[in-house]
């Protein structure tokens, strides 16, 4: 009988990872049409260890050099549990940007939804994806449209560098993270720096981000396995806040992101939970690397650096005294403007 029980184990578990090994092979074999050259690396892993080292932020890294000087700009690998073209060719990138929902389904691989969620914006596809988009524009539009964005910018980044008078040596890409957070959060949640709830929501979405890119495998103590969790407890934070804002809807005198999202009735509980997590990963990372990538370039750059400075200096002479920041003052930035925006073009292309 105990024999019997084994026997059947084994043979189960022998079977089991052998559909895992044909199902990472199996592409190889069938005629799926013309494909890029390349490998799939190990069995069910595939190249995910090599592609998920990490790299300084302004080269490709080691897995793309390699994998691009040994078969072209695009090429076939097997990347969070999938067979996956890579494409580091910028007219394709471009042609697949272009032509997203008609010849191509934005999403990202399967083992990311866990972590994102089913009511993420990130994952959904087709109708509902529209839907979740065209009310997100709306609602960004409005919230920048409102004074207050500009203001509480401005008095977060004079904060961040008056707490610079204190320290010997200033690392600008954590200064850079710690503002983009700080806006983030005031403009989405309505909440300050020193509010306990931003520092449980700070330390839950660190926790996240460090899995979002991770290997897939939901083991208790993995970095997959602790992101799933701390997504799970920031939307229990995020909820908590949305049931006070309903409790004291009468008496709300705030003006934030959040506030405007619950006046939207064709969005569930759970969507408006995964808009304000989705405006946190989509602005903390690439906002602050693109910051920290813009002054690593001008200390590069004396001669980009003092116009920048001419610049600015020419603004302040005009601006009234105690004027705040207002889109009057920022579109007379064109040099700071035309760098980020061309930076921002090649992070996407």
């Amino acid at each position: 009988m105990a024999g019997g029980f084994w026997l059947s184990l084994v043979v189960g578990m022998f079977g089991f990872l052998f559909g895992l090994i044909l199902s990472h092979f199996l592409p190889l074999f069938l005629r799926l049409g013309p494909v890029p050259r390349g490998t799939f690396g190990w069995p069910i892993l595939g190249e995910i260890l090599r592609f998920l080292k990490p790299h300084p932020s302004n080269s490709l890294g080691a897995f793309l050099q390699v994998h691009c000087s040994r078969y072209g700009k695009v090429f076939k690998s097997h990347l969070f549990l999938s067979p996956t073209v890579v494409s580091c060719d910028q007219e394709l990138n471009y042609f697949i940007l272009q032509n997203e929902g008609k010849l191509f389904e934005c999403s990202y691989p399967k083992p990311i939804h866990g972590i994102l969620g089913k009511n993420s914006m990130l994952v959904a596809v087709g109708d509902t994806n529209k839907r979740l988009r065209n009310v997100a524009l709306s609602l960004v539009t409005i919230t920048k449209s409102k004074p207050e964005f500009l203001h509480d910018i401005e008095t977060t980044a004079i904060r961040i560098l008056h707490s610079w008078k204190e320290k010997s040596q200033v690392i600008f890409c954590e200064e850079a993270r710690k503002f983009t957070f700080n806006v983030i959060v005031k403009q989405v949640l309505g909440l300050t720096p020193a509010e306990p709830q931003t520092t449980r929501i700070l330390e839950d979405f660190l926790t996240f981000m460090r899995g979002l890119i991770s290997l897939p495998l939901y083991i208790p103590g993995t970095s997959y396995a602790r992101a799933v969790q701390s997504r799970s407890r920031i939307c229990s934070t995020v909820k908590a806040i949305i049931e006070e804002r309903k409790r004291n809807a009468g008496n709300s005198r705030n003006s934030d992101f959040l506030e405007i999202l619950l006046t939207v009735n064709t969005l569930y509980e759970e969507e408006q939970v995964s808009f304000v997590l989705d405006s946190l990963l989509g602005g903390y990372e690439t906002t602050s690397l693109l910051m920290a990538m813009v002054v690593h370039f001008l200390c590069q750059s004396p001669l980009a650096l003092q116009q920048l400075k001419v610049e600015h200096q020419k603004i302040r002479s005009v601006k009234q005294k105690d004027e705040k920041l207002n889109w009057r003052i920022t579109r007379r930035w064109s040099l700071l403007k035309m760098s980020s925006m061309r930076l921002s073009d090649m992070g996407t292309l």
